[in-house]
């Protein structure tokens, strides 16, 4: 079979729908996975039958997680039925890797004081957005000048989670950092113009529809790359986001540093801001607006990890008088 022209024509239908990157980057290896382990037989010769072997292969002998189990699943539903118009039906069959329930990771308020306390810079900026709004780490990393709004204190998250967008709260004491920040990113910017780039990848067709907007300084990142890359999409050479990677193995560091043993990482934050809240009194649902949770059972979570304890029972040996 034609391995490439089936690929391209992927990422050409991705592209068209207005998936991102990474979405784009994961179907496309999850295709070939499919299509490499058949032998190269074209999808169109195979279907269901197919599907559900390879997806129970990844079960029971890939030992997957049950979340990438179902990006394969959805790499190869987009695969039938967007590019080849093919639908494969239901997959009665399929053996599901089941998913483990764990609560979240939430660190105690002098965790999280001593974690920032080992942090720096715009590490340390960053950390305090996830940690202080509540934001995921790639909608920190993704924010744009245009998106923080000081004079009505508040942050609007862009295309996030479920390509929705909504409004969480600008931290008082991180404003004068911000402004510091967004002000190294506008000299950035300039230098960027001087030197003959300046532009920024926009999201779907706005490059289109307003030409213009690529190289004003408002759709530029509030935390911009040190170097520019090439756009794997444009070809333009241009100034990306900063590497999340890099946030993330600062985070691990600091808590370890902090000598933190629960395993923090950057989405920790995010749940030990939720958790902090409601341990204020914040009702449920205002802090599931500022998750930009969907479902209020997703918030409801929290309520089992809040710092009371052993869910507010005594044990009945704290009943017994200390010999």
């Amino acid at each position: 079979m034609n391995d490439k022209k089936l690929l391209e024509q992927l990422r050409e239908r991705l592209r068209v729908k207005h998936y991102s990157i990474r979405t784009e980057q994961a179907y496309v290896y999850w295709v070939r996975y499919f299509v490499r382990y058949f032998n190269y037989r074209h999808p169109s010769e195979m279907g269901a039958n197919e599907v559900q072997h390879f997806l129970n292969y990844l079960a029971t002998q890939g030992k997957v997680a049950s979340a990438t189990q179902n990006q394969a699943l959805n790499a190869l539903h987009f695969l039938y039925h967007e590019v080849l118009d093919q639908p494969f039906g239901e997959m009665e069959k399929l053996v599901w890797a089941k998913r483990p329930k764990r609560l979240p990771v939430v660190l105690s308020r002098d965790e999280t004081t001593r974690l920032l306390a080992q942090l720096d810079g715009q590490y340390l900026l960053m950390a305090q957005l996830l940690y202080g709004a509540g934001l995921r780490l790639m909608e920190c990393i993704r924010l744009r000048i245009k998106d923080i709004d000081f004079d009505l204190n508040q942050i609007v998250v862009r295309d996030g989670k479920g390509a929705k967008d909504r409004v969480t709260m600008l931290p008082q004491n991180l404003k004068p950092a911000l402004k510091l920040q967004m002000r190294k990113a506008y000299i950035q910017h300039k230098q960027d113009l001087l030197d003959g780039f300046g532009t920024v990848y926009l999201p779907y067709a706005l490059a289109k529809k307003y030409p213009n907007a690529e190289r004003e300084l408002g759709w530029q990142y509030v935390f911009p790359a040190t170097r520019l890359s090439v756009d794997p999409r444009s070809g333009k050479k241009q100034r990306h986001h900063f590497s999340e990677a890099m946030l993330q193995r600062k985070v691990k560091e600091a808590a370890r540093k902090a000598h933190i043993f629960k395993p923090a990482t950057c989405h920790t934050l995010r749940h030990s801001f939720a958790t902090h809240l409601l341990e204020n009194g914040y009702d449920i649902r205002t802090v599931q607006e500022l998750l930009g949770h969907k479902n209020v059972t997703t918030t409801m979570i929290y309520t089992h990890v809040l710092n009371k304890g052993g869910l507010a029972v005594n044990s009945p040996l704290d009943q017994i008088p200390a010999s």
